[in-house]
Parts: structure tokens; C-alpha cells; sequence
């Protein structure tokens, strides 16, 4: 298996080329959950709340059911679904949650991410682009794997904050889920550097719902997929990359 894996790596890495600095810049955009760490963040984040009692059972079997009718395609509000999440953190300034979310990363999301991610992300940056991690998880959680990790910039779901500097239930805009990954990533690279003065060069998702970043793409990434991404990315020829 791990000679497998070098085998992968070797060939995505080998496969970046480096950007033509005379023309637009580059983005290479990374997925989170699935694709640069091998589990689901979220989840995981559920878990630990409620191990430490911050959430009601009756909140998290609606979590749960709400996860249960996503895996079955079923149409879900992806805000509603985060609001519960955050009512483990009402009332309490948003430094302090900040700081818990930090402290979770740290625990149990940083070991989970993938050595072929941190590979191809320096491989894509030592190219001259610009790699930017787009998910669906919250802010404080990526921020805070842009710390220990080679990316540049990161567009995730960032909840409200009300004028006591306390999170609310509410997402400020949309999640950054499937379509709207797209949507995120392009509002933040034009007022970065002006409509046309960049491209989506590379992107990289694991899950059926990446379909629309990935077609974005110039080239387009299926790390280790689901089915459904794995079927779609044989038919349009995309890479497929086993990172697991």
C-alpha cells in the first residue's frame, strides 16, 4: 500500500507545471473534508462536542438524521444543519469558541491530513500558484489548518457574530458546499485580483458534490472518490488519485 501511494504522489506532483507568469494567476484550489484530510471534520466536530456534553442528544439525532437523508441525496438545508452545530457555542465569545475550535484541530483533525496533500500543495505553490483550500467546514477550523499547512488561503463557511462578540446560529451568507464552492471561490479570487485576471487552474475534491468545482477546472482531481465522482471523472477523463 504505501509503495502505492508513492506511486500516486510521484505522479501528481510530476504532473504540475509551472504557471506562465505573464498571463493571469493560477489557482490551485484543494477541498477540505475527504480530499486533504482523510475524514470529515464536521463529523468529527459533532463527536467532540458531544463527548464533553456541549450538545443536547435531542440536537444531535437531528444531526444525525440530517446526515443520514444527505447520504441518500436527499434535498437538505445546509444552514440549518450548522446552526445546530453551533448551539454548542451560544453564549460564549467568539475568541473562546475560536479558541476551542483551534484546540479541536489540533487534537483531532491535524493528524488526519493526508502527506500526499502537503505534497502536492508545496508542488503547486513552487509552480507560482496560488493554493487556496475551499470547505464547507467552519472557518476557525481551516484557519487554523493554514497554520500548520502549505496553502496560502482558504474560503470556508464562517457563521455570524452578534454585537456582544457572540456566535449565532445563522451562516453570514451561504455554506460553502457544492455549487457555492465555486461561487466562494470566484467572488474571492475577483475582488483578489480583478474579473479575468485569474484562472482555476487545478482543483482537487473527493465527493460527488465536487462535480461543479472540479468541471471549474483546467484540471480537474478525483482523490480517492466517492462512486458517483469516480464514475463522472472516468467519463470526462479527469485524474483519478488514490490518496487513502
Amino acid at each position: 500500500m504505501a509503495e502505492r501511494q508513492n506511486d500516486t504522489l510521484t505522479a501528481a506532483s510530476a504532473s504540475v507545471q509551472p504557471s506562465n507568469e505573464s498571463g493571469p494567476v493560477e489557482l490551485a484550489v484543494f477541498d477540505f473534508d475527504g480530499t486533504s484530510i482523510s475524514g470529515n471534520s464536521p463529523v468529527m466536530l459533532v463527536r467532540y462536542l458531544k463527548q464533553r456534553g456541549m450538545l443536547k442528544n435531542s440536537v444531535v439525532l437531528r444531526i444525525v438524521l440530517w446526515a443520514a437523508a444527505y447520504k441518500l441525496r436527499l434535498p437538505q438545508n445546509e444552514s440549518w444543519v450548522r446552526g445546530l452545530v453551533f448551539r454548542a457555542f451560544l453564549g460564549m465569545p467568539h475568541e473562546k469558541a475560536d479558541a476551542f475550535m483551534r484546540a479541536f484541530y489540533d487534537e483531532k483533525v491535524d493528524r488526519k491530513f493526508r502527506a500526499q496533500a502537503d505534497e502536492a500543495m508545496a508542488a503547486h505553490r513552487a509552480a507560482g500558484r496560488e493554493v487556496v483550500v475551499v470547505s464547507a467546514t467552519f472557518e476557525p477550523i481551516i484557519l487554523r489548518a493554514m497554520e500548520r499547512h502549505d496553502f496560502d488561503q482558504q474560503v470556508s463557511t464562517r457563521m455570524k457574530i452578534d454585537e456582544n462578540g457572540h456566535y449565532t446560529c445563522e451562516v453570514d451568507g451561504l455554506p460553502v458546499e457544492g455549487a457555492q464552492k465555486v461561487a466562494a471561490i470566484t467572488e474571492y479570487a475577483d475582488a483578489r485580483y480583478g474579473q479575468g485576471n485569474w484562472k482555476l487552474a487545478c482543483a482537487y475534491g473527493d465527493h460527488h458534490s465536487d462535480r461543479t468545482l472540479l468541471e471549474a477546472a483546467d484540471r480537474a482531481f478525483a482523490v480517492t472518490p466517492d462512486k458517483p465522482l469516480a464514475r463522472t471523472a472516468r467519463r470526462k477523463g479527469w485524474e483519478i488519485l488514490d490518496w487513502s
